[in-house]
């Protein structure tokens, strides 16, 4: 049964609905946005397009789901989470399945930033709806499922998206996974219950601009915002050019062989499961500058010619970088002492702006300079976040 305050306890019914529901809405907003990162060499090839520009429907949905989290929190407290994020996962879910009739370069790309634009009603939604429902036991097992039903469906969009496209050409293949991705937002619909705690109030914009202002003006959150924007730069830098690099020779892999490589998601997700127990250990300021040397070692053995200790670079990355970001994300928790939700959604700004920027950038990077260019530009962007962790550790802690 729920407590007497109508929070959501482990093990009721309640609690069971919730996961299913919030799992599903994990799993939709992540295999819809990024379903075309395997496939980013077909729009080259397509399209007759640099590898930059070729990254351009990422790059799309990223900046306009960066963009739309700064409000989707403030509009849902007055239409309602559950609204908000059901409306979210329907719109995303439909446009996936409307890429079937986009046969060129500028449709795709206007469908993916509407795409964005409708996602940004899910990630900071959903953590706003399980901080109001559940109780402080139940929501660390939600938010654990919640992470999970990201991964899992970032990891099945990349490589499903290339399997099916051994079969149908790319524009099936992601309507394809529109479809699944509306039979899902309907388990998403049909188990979540309404919201109890929620408490409406209208929309004032100058409230939005006030908190926005308020973290803007602290270095530590600043920081924080700085290490995600190049974590995650990298991270889909990385991920972005190494299908480039695979499919040409000396490797010549498949379309559905290289997305197989997206199989070390594992290893990140583990990492970052393990990495709370870690900071418990040895503290924050050891395990951020582990995480981000971890990053750094992956990067420059993904320079080696054996595809062997490519893919073991590859997921010695992912590991250093998933770690990092769950130790910056909780970590603006603590920092913000007011509109914590406000201050998550800046945070998710900067890590998507990172990946929209970077994530174009090292197109250059790869078509001037090959691999070692892309590396290259990781490693600047990860020295660069070792210098912004040691101005945050200089800071004075918030705890």
């Amino acid at each position: 049964m729920s407590s007497t305050e109508g929070e959501v306890r482990v093990g009721t019914s309640e609690f069971r609905r919730i996961n299913v529901a919030l799992f599903c809405a994990g799993f939709v907003t992540f295999v819809t946005l990024y379903d075309v990162q395997p496939l980013l060499p077909l729009f080259a090839q397509e399209f007759a397009v640099s590898p930059a520009v070729a990254s351009l429907p990422l790059s799309f949905s990223t900046i306009a789901l960066a963009l739309g989290m700064l409000v989707a929190g403030t509009v849902s407290e007055t239409y309602g989470r559950r609204q908000i994020m059901t409306t979210a996962l329907f719109l995303t879910s439909l446009l996936a399945v409307a890429t079937i009739f986009s046969h060129s370069f500028q449709s795709l790309l206007m469908l993916r930033l509407l795409q964005g634009l409708a996602l940004a009603g899910v990630p900071s939604v959903a953590m706003a709806y399980l901080g109001e429902e559940m109780d402080g036991q139940a929501i660390g097992h939600a938010m654990g499922l919640y992470i999970s039903g990201n991964a899992l469906g970032g990891m099945t969009g990349r490589i499903g998206s290339a399997l099916l496209c051994e079969y149908v050409p790319w524009h099936t293949a992601i309507a394809l996974i529109g479809v699944i991705s509306l039979l899902l937002s309907l388990v998403f619909l049909k188990s979540l219950p309404p919201s109890t705690n929620f408490r409406q109030r209208p929309f004032r914009l100058r409230y939005l601009f006030t908190s926005l202002f308020q973290h803007l003006h602290d270095p530590g959150l600043l920081c924080l915002y700085g290490l995600a924007f190049l974590s995650m730069g990298g991270f889909v830098s990385l991920y972005n050019y190494i299908g480039f690099r695979l499919l040409a020779a000396p490797y010549s892999l498949s379309q559905s062989q290289v997305s197989l490589i997206f199989l070390v998601y594992l290893l990140g997700s583990f990492s970052s499961g393990v990495v709370g127990r870690l900071i418990q250990r040895f503290g924050r300021p050891f395990m951020i500058r582990l995480t981000l040397a971890t990053m750094l070692v992956g990067t420059l053995i993904t320079l080696a010619g054996s595809l062997v200790l490519i893919v073991v670079g590859v997921g010695i990355f992912t590991c250093g970088f998933f770690s990092a970001h769950a130790i910056a994300s909780s970590w603006v928790g603590r920092r913000a002492r007011t509109a914590k939700a406000q201050a998550s959604s800046l945070y998710l700004f900067s890590y998507y702006l990172g990946s929209s920027i970077s994530g174009t950038a090292g197109g250059v990077f790869w078509v001037h300079f090959g691999w070692s260019g892309v590396a290259a530009m990781i490693t600047l962007l990860i020295l660069a976040a070792f210098g912004v962790a040691a101005l945050l550790l200089r800071m004075p802690a918030v705890e």
